[in-house]
């Protein structure tokens, strides 16, 4: 207890404002991420389809997800400028230190955020004015730009947890830095999967989740259907394949940052034939209050028998390792995510067989029930995943090489708790304005799906189809002109 008061009272007073503004605008900006890396992939698969099988539902549900892709561009803009900002005002040590080494990163992520902006332009351009197959291919760029975008903010944050391709001359400033080397780091790969196939899982489950609850709310038609069981079906897929992935990338931690995996696992002393525990509070005098221990587990899991050796949090000086609170903030949400992926895979499970015996999806309302609260629970994963790194880390910003408390800025503290009101108000203006674009978007495509003639006189005149002429409008009993035509099989 005296060596975390020690620590907390050498930090300081700007710290904690910088680090609480750090994480809520990340916390923040990582909800819309899943959107901005998965989304596209998802509706050119939707889209692909409607083509191939001339499928204008298909082409209807492709043409309102990427408007919906757009509208969260517009904000992730917001958001990701935001971080970028706060990286160079918040931490001016680290950037101004080691931005030579590890900044290609960022600038490959702002090269790829340019390019998706350009290309998610033509693609919503694209729906009226191009032929149908010369725009999808102009839309297949889009998921790589997507993916590019996360390689460059992994490649960073890999370079973070494991630092390499520089060497430190006499004054301790890095030199003949290697680029390649600081790129692909050795948790450049398991992370950059680990995280991507997480993107993809989300979006799945967060658009198939929206057609889940209509699905409950009575809409049993091909539209819902289709919305639900296309992206369901790759969140499904990769369900599996994300948990082999999450137990490679943490038995890289154990191997690379073996004092992170110790927080993770709130492992006290170096030993052999560690127990796992479930939960539970890593106290200061090393104890373990509550959770579920489960005797030899962590040693098996770690190495795949008892008798590995797994390091312990106090195999470094306290100075130098998370703190009891710390390690448990981490180790909760380890576990956490690990949870919700182990019932997630129940999920998938549950789903295959459906198929398997009977080719169509589950009938039961409770898997609906729990297909509507998949992509919530996968966001909670998302958040958990970057806890677990940035918290694991302490109190390293560049793991072993430079402290959180060295990165730090030099303005007061009293600007920064000014600075996080100011940002949360902002956000959650901006969010909300996300939030009712969307509800405005889906009451629109309800009207003109089920709504009366009289309210969908109300909306301008839309295609028929993503690729049809726009409607004729037919003269109403008056002779005026008023609503669209009744050949239209549903507007957008």
């Amino acid at each position: 207890m005296l060596s975390t008061v020690a620590l907390l009272a050498d930090a300081p007073p700007q710290l904690l404002p910088a680090r609480q503004l750090m994480a809520f605008t990340l916390a923040s900006h990582i909800l819309l991420v899943p959107f901005g890396v998965a989304l596209p992939f998802i509706t050119l698969l939707m889209h692909h389809r409607g083509l191939r099988r001339n499928d204008p539902v298909a082409l209807k549900l492709a043409r309102r997800w990427s408007a919906v892709m757009a509208v969260q561009f517009a904000i992730g803009v917001v958001t990701g400028t935001v971080l970028s900002f706060e990286l160079g005002l918040l931490w001016p040590g680290m950037m101004g230190r080691w931005g030579d080494v590890f900044g290609l990163g960022f600038g490959i992520e702002a090269w790829a955020f340019f390019l998706e902006a350009v290309l998610i332009a033509i693609y919503l351009y694209g729906w009226r004015r191009l032929k149908p197959w010369t725009h999808f291919w102009l839309g297949v760029p889009l998921p790589l730009a997507a993916l590019m975008g996360a390689f460059g903010i992994i490649a960073a944050n890999s370079w973070m947890n494991t630092p390499q391709g520089f060497r430190l001359d006499a004054q301790g400033n890095p030199v003949d830095v290697d680029v390649r080397q600081a790129i692909f780091t050795p948790m450049f790969g398991p992370e950059y999967w680990h995280f991507v196939v997480a993107m993809f899982m989300t979006a799945g489950y967060l658009v198939a989740g929206v057609y889940a609850v209509g699905w409950l709310r009575g809409r049993r038609d091909r539209y819902h259907r289709l919305g639900f069981t296309l992206p369901f079906t790759v969140a499904a897929i990769l369900t599996p394949v994300q948990f082999m992935i999450g137990d490679s990338a943490a038995r890289a931690v154990f191997h690379k940052q073996p004092i992170k995996f110790a927080a993770m696992e709130i492992v006290w002393k170096t030993d052999t034939h560690v127990p796992e525990y479930m939960f539970g509070r890593l106290n200061n005098d090393g104890t373990i209050s509550g959770g579920l221990k489960i005797p030899q587990l962590d040693s098996i899991l770690a190495g795949f028998k008892p008798s590995t050796r797994v390091t312990g949090l106090t195999s470094v000086p306290a100075s130098d390792r998370p703190t009891a609170v710390q390690a448990t903030i981490a180790h909760w949400a380890f576990d956490i995510m690990v949870t919700i992926g182990s019932l997630l895979i129940l999920l998938a499970l549950w789903y295959a067989w459906s198929w398997w015996r009977h080719r169509d999806n589950p009938r039961s309302r409770w898997f609906y029930r729990c297909a509507a609260l998949a992509g919530a629970a996968c966001l909670v994963t998302v958040e958990c995943g970057w806890i677990t790194t940035e918290v694991g880390r302490q109190p390293w910003i560049v793991y072993n090489h430079m402290r959180v408390s060295e990165a730090v800025t030099d303005t007061r503290a009293s600007s920064l708790w000014t600075m996080l009101g100011l940002v949360i108000v902002v956000y959650v203006m901006v969010f909300g304005a996300f939030l009712a674009v969307i509800l405005k978007m889906r009451t629109r495509w309800r009207i003109a799906d089920e709504g009366s003639a009289a309210a969908r006189t109300a909306l301008p005149p839309e295609t028929d189809t993503p690729y049809g002429p726009r409607s004729t409008p037919e003269p109403t009993a008056a002779g005026a002109p008023g609503g669209v035509s009744d050949r239209a099989p549903g507007g957008e």
